[in-house]
C-alpha cells in the first residue's frame, strides 16, 4: 500500500517547516495545541506530496493559513489541486488568510469550533 501520511521524502521539510512557522501559524497554533478545541491537531502534516499546516486526524481536517501568495493565479491553482486532493481522500479543508487570524482570531477560533462540533455529531 502506498504510504499517504508524513512520507519519508517530505521529512526534512516538515522539520523546516514546523522550525520556521510564520507568525500567523503560530499564533493559531498557540490558540489549537494541546487538545484546546476539543480535538488534537497536528501542525506540519505530510499528507500525499503535499504538507498540511495544521491536521486532526481524528476529524480528517486539515487548516490552511494563506498568505499574499496564495491568491496568484499559480499559486491558487497549486492550492485547488492540493485541495482536490485531500477531498479526494475524505478529508476537508479549512482556509484562512493571515489576516483573518491577525486581526480576527477569535472569529476564526469560532469557525473551527462550529466545523469542528459538526464534525464531532458527523456532519460532513
Amino acid at each position: 500500500m502506498t504510504e499517504i501520511f508524513n512520507r519519508n521524502s517530505t521529512r526534512v521539510n516538515r522539520r523546516k517547516l514546523r522550525n520556521n512557522m510564520t507568525i500567523p501559524e503560530k499564533k493559531l497554533w498557540e490558540s489549537i495545541r494541546r487538545d484546546r478545541l476539543g480535538v488534537r491537531f497536528r501542525r506540519q502534516y505530510g499528507i500525499g506530496r503535499y504538507i498540511a499546516d495544521f491536521y486532526c486526524p481524528e476529524l480528517k481536517l486539515v487548516i490552511e493559513i494563506d498568505g499574499s501568495g496564495h491568491f496568484t493565479g499559480e499559486s491558487k491553482v497549486y492550492d485547488e489541486e492540493r485541495t482536490g486532493f485531500m477531498n479526494s481522500i475524505g478529508i476537508r479543508v479549512l482556509r484562512y488568510s493571515n489576516n483573518e487570524v491577525m486581526n480576527n482570531l477569535t472569529g476564526v477560533l469560532n469557525d473551527l469550533s462550529l466545523v469542528i462540533e459538526e464534525k464531532i455529531q458527523g456532519f460532513p
